[in-house]
């Protein structure tokens, strides 16, 4: 059963006014059990209700979007196969994601990596999940290198600082989950916010992806406060971002997002046709279709 507290994701979100351009790639969103086939890892941090790939389909294809990048969230912990039956039904329409154990083998990453996989995700938000040594995370990134993957991480801005030197440490495409989760009640000029532009002026091989303005809003469902925060990332890094639903929005408390409505931010933080063609586009495809 998903925690009394969470809530479900939206059973009737709304049509989109924006109208995405084809080809557009939803870069960040899961599928979560059903927990009767795909059981939840018995040491999750939390439970969440089922959201299989059939519902993140028909989604996809109701917001206007032709493709996603599934990605393997904690609760799931290491086993993926929920991740690559939803990749291997999706074909050449999704990529992924994987969480994988440091003991994987080369042959295993390879058979994940003709399912679609073409990326490992490294979680330091300490609330999900059990501090893992940095050493742990070098041994996978030293696996995944001949494969040509790049490491998706998860932080909250606070841990950006001591993260730093040890993001800079692997010669691979870093993509940030989320901005690196900003504080928006500081503001954009506050120096944790410049602290993470700094850190993507000054090493070209880190990417974000300029999402979950319903985690990060102080006033939900009005998703203005982030705005600031995505827009100057894709000013500043046009070709070096991605955006996603997050969808089914796993541990939601304050409101159930509507994913029509979290679509039409992209045009207030990517205002030019030029712009959302490289953020739903271009930028996907590039780092997980071409090789």
């Amino acid at each position: 059963m998903m925690d009394p507290d969470y809530l479900p994701f939206h059973a009737n979100p709304s049509k989109p006014e924006f109208k995405a351009p084809a080809g557009a790639v939803d870069a960040h969103c899961h599928v979560f059990g059903p927990a009767d086939k795909f059981p939840y890892h018995p040491k999750r941090k939390y439970t969440p209700c089922d959201a299989p790939k059939e519902k993140l389909f028909a989604l996809r294809d109701y917001l206007g979007f032709e493709r996603n990048v599934i990605v393997q969230a904690s609760c799931h912990g290491t086993d993926n196969a929920a991740l690559i039956d939803a990749l291997e039904s999706a074909g050449e329409l999704a990529r992924g994601v994987a969480v994988v154990d440091p003991a994987i083998t080369v042959e295993e990453l390879e058979a994940m990596d003709k399912a679609g996989v073409r990326a490992v995700r490294f979680n330091f938000v300490k609330r999900l999940v059990d501090t893992t040594p940095k050493e742990v995370f070098l041994s996978v990134a030293e696996k995944i290198k001949s494969l040509g993957w790049h490491i998706v991480v998860y932080f909250e801005a606070p841990d950006l600082e001591d993260l730093t030197p040890f993001l800079n440490q692997l010669d691979t495409t870093i993509v940030v989950d989320h901005m690196g989760r900003p504080d928006v009640a500081k503001g954009v000029d506050h120096p944790d916010f410049q602290r993470f532009i700094d850190l993507m002026k000054n090493n070209d091989k880190i990417w974000t992806k300029v999402s979950c303005p319903e985690r990060l809003t102080l006033t939900p469902p009005d998703y203005s406060d982030v705005v600031p925060f995505a827009k100057k990332l894709v000013e500043l890094f046009p070709d070096r971002v991605l955006w996603g639903t997050d969808w089914p929005h796993p541990n939601m408390k304050s409101h159930t997002p509507d994913d029509g409505k979290l679509v039409d931010v992209i045009p207030m933080i990517a205002p030019t046709e030029e712009l959302q063609q490289k953020l739903l586009v271009d930028n996907p495809m590039r780092l997980y279709w071409e090789r």
